[in-house]
């Protein structure tokens, strides 16, 4: 017979993500980012046959990629933030640091390497898709 404090403890367990380089688990200090196959070459790649994927793209403009995402994680041991490329199979993740082309399918990230000769006024201006965005031209009286 199982004791009571085990048959009560509900809490999720944490994701095991280490570090690949020191081996120590890594907090995320990001949402995560889905990734989005746009041509058939990109779901080729995953392991779907030639015909299906031309078929997929034709009928959507974007097909999600299940289990794949883009997120930042702090490591104690290196002291820096980096972003990887997760997928999730079964129970286990794999870890790789995004690469440059993983950016173009995620959706709602703001590429880590902008233009620097933008300021962050006009950064957020352009993130911006509604009314409110006005808000900022505002005069004070």
């Amino acid at each position: 017979m199982q004791r009571r404090c085990d048959r009560n403890r509900k809490r999720s367990k944490r994701r095991a993500i280490y570090c690949p380089v020191h081996n120590c688990y890594m907090n995320s200090v990001s949402q995560k980012y889905g990734l989005f196959a746009e041509r058939a070459g990109q779901l080729q790649q995953r392991g779907v046959k030639r015909r299906e994927a031309l078929m997929l793209v034709a009928a959507k403009t974007a097909v999600p990629l299940q289990g794949e995402w883009l997120e930042a994680f702090w490591c104690e041991e290196c002291q820096q933030t980096k972003w990887y490329h997760i997928r999730k199979r079964d129970a286990t993740y794999e870890l790789s640091l995004a690469p440059a082309e993983l950016w173009e399918q995620a959706t709602g990230v703001i590429h880590p390497h902008k233009n620097p000769t933008v300021s962050e006024f006009t950064t957020r201006q352009s993130r911006m898709m509604d009314h409110r965005s006005i808000l900022d031209f505002r005069f004070i009286s």
